[in-house]
């Protein structure tokens, strides 16, 4: 969705809830994968950069160690920049 004249923002959903429960954690690689690769697919025709959060390892209760490679063949490996925020607190 554009929201600015070069601000387009993308919502990918990677999880299945909220909560860790008897199912393990909410977060769902492979929904984050199949996300990844619409958004650079996006990025690609625009020749636009992404700029995320660490994706999937907040309440969703993912490991970053398997995010972050995610993004390097889905996004990384196509040439796009990607730089990800750590929020403070």
């Amino acid at each position: 969705m554009r929201v600015e004249p070069y601000v387009w923002v993308a919502n990918v959903v990677g999880q299945r809830g909220i909560r860790t429960g008897v199912k393990g954690v909410p977060v769902r690689y492979e929904a984050i994968a199949e996300g990844l690769t619409a958004v650079a697919a996006k990025a690609a025709g625009l020749g636009a950069s992404v700029h995320m959060p660490r994706i999937g390892c907040g309440l969703a209760g993912g490991q970053w160690s398997r995010v972050e490679p995610l993004i390097a063949e889905r996004v990384v490996a196509r040439g796009i920049p990607v730089t990800v925020y750590d929020h403070d607190g």
